[in-house]
């Protein structure tokens, strides 16, 4: 996964055929510029670059070229199904239009993902000869297809020693120093969170990164990132119907986001200092599990009645938000697969942004919109607080409203943040049921591309 070659691309190539990206506006005046014959065949089959259309350009070999429509798309995912509509293994190169060839990298290298670790895919992708000046798309590329890689591994091929072992590896080949917390040492550091990885065979572990650019003076700002890596959710003894564990795996799309953030502000070498620990357990269901109405102790001293052992997300993330926010960031972000209810809310696409600092709050809903990688806020509402109430312990870990469920998790976690803390809480879903343009259906990373462009604009000028 951390080497995963993108055979989608090359970086030369004597054989690259054109592929001419259109947009209606500028159509006439292309099809005036091109050969007689090729024009006439285009016009006789109706061509208006109307957004995915593709059609190819005949030579005296074989195909020489293609055109693809744009429409108005100006997103990286007009690119998406390339990859694949292409013929197997040809090579093609960008000719001059009106696109961005960054944005057009990127979106035909997330179309081209597959999951091939298990399963050799039908076909080999068309490849694209690489622009100038899009290393960094490319970079981008690299980290989202190494998350979609972690959420689509199987449970019992990624459980949670082998996440903390990968963002450990990771945190390496960055030359980060990393700490990787286990046995003992973890359940006295992050008792929450032991508690939700008891009930496993699978021991949890806390990975922890810490890294500094090449350009980072010693007290250049700090960006704190923390993931829930829970590799599978049973529910514990609340347990789960079996159409809800269906796709559990992916409970890890958090760290999964959190790791693919982290490779890409380690890549881009950008001058600030970076906090990566990464919650990993198995939440299942034994004779050591947490039960229903458990109180269970926290890393910030408050104590948590469990009612109901399906919640178990908040409780792994507590602690470690509560750690993190003690080296005084300039922000503490943390991404989860928390609430089926932001999925009810929001839709499958679109994360549930929670975020207690207005400036913070404005650039990351900003870079949402202008990298096409969307959130959408929904507040921290204050009158839902009092839901959390236990009459044994500091805090409840779920309401019994049976409303605002996503609102209420995020009212839960905030109860670790100390007051001055910047903080970003992101509640994603980190999957695709569908295929669609530059997004197959399976595992996905949400948030990733919107959060390295809100960090690496507000890191230049904190506060």
């Amino acid at each position: 996964m951390l080497d995963q070659a993108m055979d989608c691309v090359v970086a030369s190539a004597t054989d690259a055929r054109a592929l001419h990206l259109v947009r209606p506006p500028e159509l006439a005046q292309w099809l005036e510029q091109l050969a007689e014959p090729q024009a006439r065949y285009l016009r006789d089959l109706g061509f208006v670059a109307k957004p995915g259309e593709l059609q190819f350009l005949a030579g005296a070999e074989g195909i020489a070229g293609a055109v693809f429509g744009l429409g108005d798309d100006r997103s990286p995912f007009a690119f998406g199904d390339l990859a694949y509509r292409l013929p197997a293994g040809t090579t093609w190169r960008l000719e001059p239009g009106d696109y961005d060839p960054r944005s057009a990298a990127l979106g035909f290298c997330l179309g081209a993902y597959r999951y091939t670790a298990l399963k050799q895919p039908e076909r080999a992708p068309a490849r694209l000869l690489t622009p100038p000046d899009v290393e960094p798309s490319l970079s981008q590329a690299r980290a989202i297809r190494m998350g979609r890689d972690l959420i689509n591994t199987p449970a019992n091929l990624l459980g949670p020693v082998e996440l903390a072992d990968f963002a450990i590896a990771l945190g390496q080949r960055y030359g980060a120093k990393t700490h990787l917390a286990e046995g003992d040492a973890l359940a006295s550091a992050y008792p929450a969170l032991a508690a939700v990885g008891a009930g496993s065979a699978r021991p949890p572990r806390v990975a922890t990164l810490y890294w500094r650019g090449s350009g980072a003076h010693a007290d250049a700002p700090l960006v704190s990132l923390c993931g829930k890596g829970v590799c599978f959710d049973t529910g514990g003894y609340d347990l789960k119907p079996s159409a809800a564990m269906l796709r559990m795996k992916k409970d890890m799309g958090g760290a999964a986001a959190v790791l693919a953030l982290a490779r890409m502000i380690m890549e881009a070498d950008l001058p600030l200092r970076l906090a990566v620990r990464v919650g990993c357990v198995e939440n299942s269901v034994s004779g050591t599990a947490m039960r229903p109405l458990d109180v269970i102790p926290t890393r910030a001293g408050l104590t948590v009645e469990v009612g109901n052992t399906d919640a178990e997300g908040r409780l792994v993330l507590c602690d470690l938000l509560a750690e993190a926010a003690q080296e005084h960031p300039i922000v503490l972000i943390d991404c989860a697969t928390l609430t089926g209810a932001a999925r009810t809310a929001l839709g499958p696409d679109l994360p549930a942004l929670f975020c207690n600092d207005e400036i913070w709050a404005a650039s990351v809903l900003n870079a949402g919109d202008a990298c096409h990688d969307p959130l959408w806020r929904l507040p921290l509402w204050r009158g839902y607080d009092s839901w959390l109430s236990s009459s044994v312990a500091s805090i409840n870990n779920v309401s019994t409203k049976p409303f605002a469920g996503s609102i209420v998790a995020a009212l839960f976690l905030q109860r670790f943040i100390p007051a001055g803390t910047a903080w970003v809480h992101i509640d994603l879903y980190a999957w695709n049921d569908q295929s669609q343009s530059g997004r197959p259906e399976g595992g996905e990373v949400q948030a990733a591309r919107c959060m390295l462009q809100a960090i690496v604009e507000r890191s230049a000028k904190p506060g």
